[in-house]
């Protein structure tokens, strides 16, 4: 890992009507527009779904930096995010979010610790960690 801080840049732009265009260096472009619940076409990745689509990919990255970390075998993990947008007082923002997770790892892995993993990887998520809404994990380990 690179010394920090980091930083991130990236830029975004748009006509009047259509999809907004994303981009940063390095990456292919991304559209988004609105969702359909703001009356978007419900078509293309939207600023809300990017945000709980962070928190995710934020968390299965940390996770695998830790039981790396943690000579933890495992081999696969299922992670999926909701995140709860509402009014809170006279603002419109995220008010939750919600991060259900399924690890399978090895017959004779040590459970218990695989569990203690990923709640320390919802603790140490770099992007949950920045969010104002709290964060519920429910996590579920299985052998194969």
């Amino acid at each position: 890992m690179d010394t920090l801080p980091h930083h991130y840049q990236v830029a975004a732009s748009a006509a009047a009507e259509g999809n907004i265009t994303l981009t940063a260096e390095g990456l292919a472009p991304l559209a988004s527009a609105a969702p359909s619940q703001f009356d978007g076409p419900g078509d293309q990745w939207s600023p809300e779904e990017l945000l709980v689509a962070a928190v995710a990919d934020c968390f299965i990255l940390t996770f695998r930096a830790i039981a790396k970390y943690n000579n933890l075998d495992w081999t696969n993990l299922e992670c999926s995010a909701t995140g709860t947008l509402d009014k809170d007082g006279r603002k419109t923002c995220f008010t939750a979010f919600e991060v259900n997770a399924t690890l399978r790892v090895p017959q004779g892995t040590d459970t218990d610790k695989a569990h203690k993993l990923l709640e320390k990887s919802e603790e140490n998520c770099l992007i949950t960690n920045s969010l104002s809404a709290p964060v519920t994990l429910n996590a579920e380990v299985t052998t194969s």
